[in-house]
């Protein structure tokens, strides 16, 4: 209790201006601290809309996304349809190979889409949800440290000063 009151007197101090207030961070770490607010908003929402873009259920395997992405389904119906029509038709050749054309580029996109996930997607969502918010709060400590420091440091040169005055 004595800690806070002596840390709400000292920060009263330094506000009114009789305190002396150490400073920490260097113009230039300052300015950095400044844009980090605007980083973590930009990521986020970065983040979130490129989540939205991605067409294939985010988190599952591979095989679990190639069944939900409704390229894979096209293909599947053409394949189907060849197989209804058979080889000696045009139309079932061509069937047959547009959707084995449309597998392939399902199994691209979705090879794709878990690159992103795993190189873009999932980096920004730990820098704006893990690693600013961690230094914003070791900031806060980093604050509250300082304040400590000078209030230790007032009283200090105050005791001083008493001892000095006997």
């Amino acid at each position: 209790m004595k800690k806070q009151f002596n840390r709400m007197r000292q920060l009263a101090n330094q506000t009114v201006g009789r305190a002396e207030k150490t400073e920490v961070l260097s113009e230039d770490l300052l300015q950095v601290e400044k844009r980090l607010d605007l980083v973590k908003q930009v990521s986020h929402s970065t983040h979130k809309k490129l989540t939205a873009c991605l067409q294939g259920q985010q988190g599952a395997d591979v095989d679990k996304r190639s069944k939900k992405l409704p390229l894979t389904t096209l293909a599947q119906c053409m394949v189907e349809g060849a197989a209804v029509l058979g080889d000696d038709s045009l139309l079932g050749k061509m069937l047959k190979l547009c959707g084995e054309t449309e597998e392939k580029l399902a199994q691209e996109l979705i090879l794709f889409e878990f690159q992103i996930e795993r190189d873009v997607v999932e980096p920004l969502y730990v820098l704006a949800e893990v690693d600013i918010p961690n230094i914003q709060k070791q900031r806060k400590h980093l604050a509250k440290l300082v304040l400590d420091m000078d209030s230790a440091r007032t009283r200090t040169s105050y005791q001083q000063t008493c001892i000095i005055l006997r």
